[in-house]
């Protein structure tokens, strides 16, 4: 079969067979939620047209997942509707929302689907529930499935070994991304279906799991009657692969000129605000590269530029540009390269040796302030800073960048142990945050703890040789006075 995927970006997760004989392709939408710069939705295209079926693309939203609340369920839901706005009146397509209505409702959908189906293809994400979710998928289905990844500019699985730090990441990257950036994902893949027909949904699946999209076109579905968190309401940001075009043209339009110097200032606020949409899968990396590039007169050329490792300089473009680009590439990837590699990524077992030995010996320190989880989600400590940040991430759903670092560290140093403080900080950055569940999540938060990083003196109580960061320092780098004024209780 003809096809513009990578093969290194393409997972085998079972030994069957296509079927010859079935009716249409699916495309099982789970991470990458959108219909534009899609591997995984391409491969499952290139099945299409090779074997001359239509597309059923599913996006199915449950509601049992860890930590579901109006906040993750709404943003889903705007992305839900921007699809079949996408989708309609497209040839070769049939597009099935399904929004589950109680625990488990959803259980047996992909294998009815999987009945009547030549192949199925599905987004390929390392972490959270997914991989959990494709492995049971995988023996159940009764035909071939594929899992794709459309995650960054890098294949995942390239890179041989979890890398320890953002420098030597940096420096295999700046070696092979070159070669990757040829294959770029279509803009619009479903062009080549214009001469097929759009499958019909079998009437056992419509039946038992019905479609959405009454619910989708008028507002999106009642959230109340969902067992979902509503004390966790919705932040004003809206999901989607329209609304995270806006914001990539709101920060390339206002905010990149600024980003370099001003990206640490909470009170300026620079930071691009694509994470939600690049978690949710909304917007791809690639879409981002090429509009980045448009604005930066750029062409991939690389010849002579060495693979060193540095920050600066290797991309060839503005100042500004390789900041973003060194978040968006390099830091991003980083996160999925250990997540893809290391399956215990969300331990804290997975810290780097000296991190653990460090923290081991100082567990016991005594702490200046002890606080448990529910003071800590309350904001209810003596720092006001570590207040406000608090309470951004629970009204806003994020944490500025620079205090995302010292909200963690504070955490390690009021909690009665590491292994607690890991724990208090993924449960809240998870409960919370709208791009929380990610490998990035992990990144973050294992940073504060030493992963990515290196031993730093002098040795302290209760951090050891894990870097150290304060309130009264941050204070003095950064102006944050309106910061706290704004999220003050």
């Amino acid at each position: 079969m003809k096809t513009g995927v990578p093969d290194s970006r393409i997972r085998s997760l079972n030994e069957r067979e296509f079927n010859p004989g079935g009716e249409y392709v699916v495309y099982w939408m789970t991470t990458q939620r959108r219909t534009t710069h899609n591997f995984a939705l391409e491969r499952a295209v290139d099945w299409a047209v090779d074997l001359r079926r239509g597309l059923l693309v599913l996006e199915a939203l449950r509601c049992d997942y860890r930590w579901a609340s109006e906040r993750f369920h709404r943003f889903v839901i705007d992305g839900m509707e921007d699809n079949l706005k996408a989708l309609q009146g497209r040839s070769g397509v049939t597009f099935h929302p399904y929004v589950e209505r109680s625990p488990g409702e959803g259980r047996g959908l992909i294998e009815a689907l999987g009945e009547k189906a030549a192949v199925i293809v599905t987004d390929d994400y390392p972490t959270y529930f997914l991989p959990h979710m494709l492995e049971t998928a995988a023996r159940r289905v009764r035909v071939k499935l594929e899992a794709v990844d459309a995650n960054g500019l890098l294949p995942m699985f390239a890179a041989p070994r979890p890398y320890p730090s953002a420098y030597t990441f940096r420096r295999y990257m700046q070696k092979v991304l070159p070669g990757h950036l040829a294959a770029r994902p279509a803009a619009d893949p479903m062009r080549r279906l214009e001469d097929l027909k759009g499958p019909d949904v079998p009437p056992s699946v419509t039946t038992r799991w019905p479609s959405a999209e009454a619910d989708l076109r008028s507002g999106g579905p009642d959230l109340d009657p969902l067992p979902l968190d509503h004390s966790i309401g919705t932040t004003g940001v809206r999901g989607g692969q329209q609304s995270a075009r806006d914001c990539l043209e709101k920060f390339l339009r206002h905010r990149l000129d600024r980003y370099a110097e001003d990206r640490n200032q909470p009170e300026e606020d620079v930071a691009s605000g694509l994470s939600p949409y690049l978690h949710f899968g909304h917007v791809s990396t690639h879409a981002i590269l090429e509009e980045l590039a448009r604005r930066e007169d750029w062409a991939p050329v690389f010849e002579g530029r060495p693979a060193s490792g540095r920050r600066a300089g290797w991309w060839g473009m503005s100042e500004q540009a390789e900041a973003f680009l060194d978040q968006l590439v390099t830091w991003r990837e980083l996160g999925f390269n250990m997540a893809a590699r290391r399956p215990d990524h969300r331990e804290y077992e997975s810290l780097p040796g000296w991190a653990l030995e460090t923290l081991e010996k100082h567990a016991v320190d005594a702490r200046p302030y002890l606080y448990d989880l529910q003071q800590l989600d309350a904001a209810s400590t003596h720092d006001e800073l570590w207040n406000a940040a608090q309470r951004q991430l629970r009204r806003d759903g994020r944490i500025h960048n620079y205090l995302r670092m010292l909200w963690g560290k504070k955490i390690l140093e009021w909690t009665a142990s590491p292994r607690e403080a890991a724990r208090v900080m993924i449960e809240l950055n998870n409960r919370y945050a709208i791009d929380g569940r990610d490998p990035n999540s992990y990144s973050g938060i294992f940073w504060c703890l030493g992963r990515y990083d290196r031993p730093w003196g002098p040795e302290r109580p209760v951090f050891g040789k894990i870097r150290y960061m304060s309130s009264t320092n941050t204070a003095r780098k950064l102006r944050i006075g309106e910061y706290v004024a704004r999220y003050a209780e």
